[in-house]
C-alpha cells in the first residue's frame, strides 16, 4: 500500500516525533512530582538510559510508547508501508528494551514499565489509580512490574 503523504511530509512528521519528553512520561513525572517523589531523567551512566530515575528506591520507570516497542494492544498497528523496515525497527526496539532491562536488573535495579495504552485510549486508567500503583510499587518495593491499559 502506498504511504498516503508525500515522503518530504512523511519526513517532517517523523522529525517531530521524540524520545525525550514525551507527553506520556510528562504525565508520569507531574504525578511523581506532585506526590513528593524526586528522581533524575535519563540517566545515561545506566543501561538503556531510563525515563525516570528514582535512586532512593533504586527503581527505574520506563515509560514506553505503544507503537515504538511493539505493544500487543489497541494502540499498536503494523504500518502498511515500508513493512520490513518497521518490522526491523520495532524488533530491534525489543530486543534493546530486553537487553537494558536485563543489565538493569543485574545491577540491582527494580523496573517499572508503563505502558502509553494506560494513559490513553480506551483502555486508559485514571491518573489517581496509576500513582496508587506507582506508590505501591515504590513504598512496597516490589519487584518488576508492568502497567499497562485495562
Amino acid at each position: 500500500m502506498a504511504d498516503v503523504v508525500s515522503p518530504q511530509k512523511r519526513s517532517e512528521m517523523m522529525s517531530g516525533i521524540r524520545g525525550k519528553n514525551t507527553r506520556p512520561e510528562l504525565l508520569i513525572r507531574s504525578l511523581l512530582h506532585r506526590a513528593g517523589y524526586r528522581y533524575r531523567l535519563h540517566v545515561k551512566t545506566l543501561p538503556g538510559k531510563p525515563d525516570i530515575v528514582l535512586p532512593k528506591y533504586k527503581a527505574v520507570i520506563l515509560v514506553h510508547g505503544c507503537f515504538w516497542h511493539g505493544h500487543d494492544c489497541s494502540l499498536f498497528k503494523w504500518p502498511q508501508s515500508r513493512v520490513d523496515f518497521w518490522k526491523s525497527k520495532i524488533l530491534t526496539n525489543k530486543v534493546n528494551d530486553a537487553r537494558a532491562q536485563t543489565a538493569l536488573t543485574e545491577a540491582g535495579w527494580r523496573i517499572l514499565v508503563i505502558w502509553e495504552c494506560a494513559l490513553k485510549g480506551k483502555a486508559r486508567i485514571t491518573n489517581e489509580d496509576i500513582l496508587g500503583r506507582i506508590s505501591l510499587w515504590l513504598e512496597e518495593s516490589l519487584e518488576d512490574v508492568e502497567i499497562r491499559g485495562a
